[in-house]
């Protein structure tokens, strides 16, 4: 029987997927989010992942794939067992790695990682120990650079071999076949045909002959499409059509979207704004896509992610509808005909790179970890239980000392039968809660979920509201996030009347107190976003004593009429910075 890998999945997950049998509806709720640079203490920033159980206790685990200024990382997330993460050990390894994939080179077990180079003609490999930790990378050699890598037996020798997408130099896809003991040897070559470039690449037997094919997207001036290439059981491959997709298909995923065995295909059109969904005959051909509508997806990743025996789509999306910053993860809903269903939108951090599936708390149930930015994120399927929102309650900087006005969390049971609480409890000690969650919620019913922060200290600090209910066998989970700052600002807000365009109003002022027990250091210059309507001078010092206060001047100067608004941005060593204040007014 032919055994593989696609792209982005990972063989140790495999098994889990045969437990993910509860029906749920499949909501996304934000657990856990993290700056990768604050882990690693470097200037590493993450770009993908993979998911597997790295230290073999039964919880998932995430290795992130960062770039660097001058080389790349490989840092190792071992999972807690409740979504969330703790910082394992980080890696030094190629030059610009985009994508790493895992696989158990030696068959024993153990997972191991193999991450690409896309600046120079190598992939890496990096044998696991079997207890979170790996043995330092190993290059080997390929004819081109590497952009995406893959793994599964493409010779039919039994043994895992590597499959290496890449560019300038090759551009081709070539195998490095596995000697069965970690070690590989030398590549096997595939020039990409219809004068293609390539963009990304997906595994899967697609004619059925239990040989594996290679589904890549990529641009053959001037049409973006997938082309497909048939394994012919040695490590090469023959050309077998292509089709057009929409713009910038960066990524390419393989399933079965309408059950059974025949193989379909998703793309992600970056610069299309939508997912493709290409319908597999079974012969190795594939009917012309069907797109279906989302904002800026990155990546695309397919998994049965509400129970019902039917695949389903989630992207990763780099921006959202009137802010390209903020990020989205979109679910698109298996009919199990090879149709999907509108896409449902989840806030998740900003810039998404790419997105993964998993149960990364124990109850059965797939999960989604992103990344992009800075940021490592996990959205925990929530059942049918919804919240909104569905991202953590985060507080306005408050000053210490001082309460919060309330944030509120609804429950809401989408089921069709009661939902039972059993206890809601809280931790964090500047969090303070109050709920009417508790007994049967019916069908259809909600209940509230309230929250104060009262700062303590200075910056970020978290907490959690766990609710114990019949829809899981873990905690769901409510996540607070507050930040405390000894930066008084008085006022919080600047509001100008009307002022005729060409001249320039009155000075207002905005005082500002270091109530802290230390000197308070300005890090930075006090500015206002781009200047063009608001203008400021100030007597803070580079250095604010204990206690001490300065002053910030603001005039309002409309080169035209119409509506203005910027901020004054402070940042300093207080706590919960940068701070800001906004400006407004009207030309006239």
């Amino acid at each position: 029987m032919t055994r593989f890998l696609p792209i982005a999945w990972v063989a140790a997950t495999a098994v889990l997927w045969a437990a993910l049998t509860v029906s749920v509806c499949a909501q996304f709720e934000t657990r856990a989010s993290f700056t990768a640079g604050t882990i690693t203490g470097s200037e590493f920033s993450p770009y993908s992942l993979v998911v597997g159980d790295f230290n073999r206790d039964g919880k998932l685990d995430v290795a992130v794939v960062e770039n660097g200024r001058y080389s790349g990382n490989v840092m190792i997330l071992l999972g807690n067992g409740d979504g969330t993460f703790t910082a394992g050990t980080s890696y030094v390894v190629a030059v610009q790695p985009f994508y790493a994939t895992a696989g158990s080179f030696r068959n024993n077990g153990i997972l191991d990682l193999v991450v690409s180079d896309s600046r120079r003609n190598y992939v890496y490999v990096m044998l696991g120990n079997g207890d979170g930790t790996f043995q330092s990378p190993v290059s080997y050699p390929t004819s081109g650079e590497s952009i995406m890598v893959g793994v599964g037996d493409f010779n039919g020798g039994g043994k895992t071999d590597i499959l290496a997408l890449e560019g300038y130099n090759c551009n081709c896809v070539e195998v490095l076949p596995g000697r069965g003991d970690g070690t590989f040897g030398t590549p096997v070559t595939t020039a990409l045909p219809y004068s293609q470039s390539g963009y990304a690449v997906a595994v899967g037997d697609f004619n059925g002959d239990g040989k594996l094919d290679v589904a890549l997207t990529g641009e053959s001036l001037p049409v973006l499409q997938v082309a497909i290439l048939l394994g012919n059981g040695d490590g090469t491959f023959r050309a077998d059509g292509y089709y057009p997709v929409s713009s910038d298909p960066f990524s390419i995923a393989a399933g079965h979207f309408r059950g059974g065995t025949t193989s379909d295909l998703a793309v992600a059109n970056l610069l299309g704004n939508s997912i493709s969904a290409l319908l597999g005959n079974g012969d190795g051909t594939f009917q012309q896509a069907v797109n279906y509508d989302t904002w800026f997806p990155t990546w695309v990743a397919v998994g049965d992610l509400n129970g019902d025996g039917k695949e389903d789509l989630v992207a990763a999306n780099s921006g959202s509808p009137g802010n390209d910053l903020a990020s989205t993860v979109s679910v698109f809903m298996g009919n199990g005909d090879g149709t999907f269903q509108p896409s449902v939108a989840y806030p998740a951090g900003r810039l998404l790179n790419y997105v993964a599936i998993g149960d990364f708390n124990g109850d059965h149930k797939p999960d989604l970890v992103a990344v992009g930015g800075s940021s490592v994120i996990t959205l925990l399927n929530t059942g049918v239980v919804s919240f909104s929102p569905t991202t953590p309650l985060t507080f306005p900087t408050q000053l210490i000392g001082t309460t919060s006005a309330p944030q509120t969390a609804m429950l809401t049971n989408n089921g069709t039968s009661p939902l039972t609480i059993s206890s809601v409890t809280s931790s964090g000690k500047p969090f303070h809660m109050q709920t009417t969650c508790g007994g049967s919620i019916a069908p259809g019913g909600n209940c509230t979920i309230t929250a104060t922060f009262t700062a303590a200290a200075e910056d970020v600090t978290t907490g959690t509201v766990s609710i114990h209910d019949s829809a899981s066998s873990k905690p769901q989970v409510v996540e607070l996030v507050g930040t405390g700052t000894v930066v008084k600002l008085s006022p919080r807000q600047l509001n100008f009347p009307p002022q005729k365009s060409g001249t320039t109003s009155h000075s207002q002022s905005i005082q500002l107190t270091n109530t802290g027990t230390a000197a308070l250091d300005f890090t930075s210059k006090i500015s206002i976003g781009y200047g063009r309507a608001f203008f400021e001078s100030n007597n803070c010092p580079t250095s604010l004593n204990a206690g001490a206060s300065c002053s910030i001047h603001v005039v309002f100067a409309p080169r035209y009429k119409g509506t203005f608004s910027e901020s004054v941005f402070i940042t300093d060593t207080g706590g919960g910075s940068p701070q800001s204040v906004p400006l407004t007014g009207t030309g006239d």
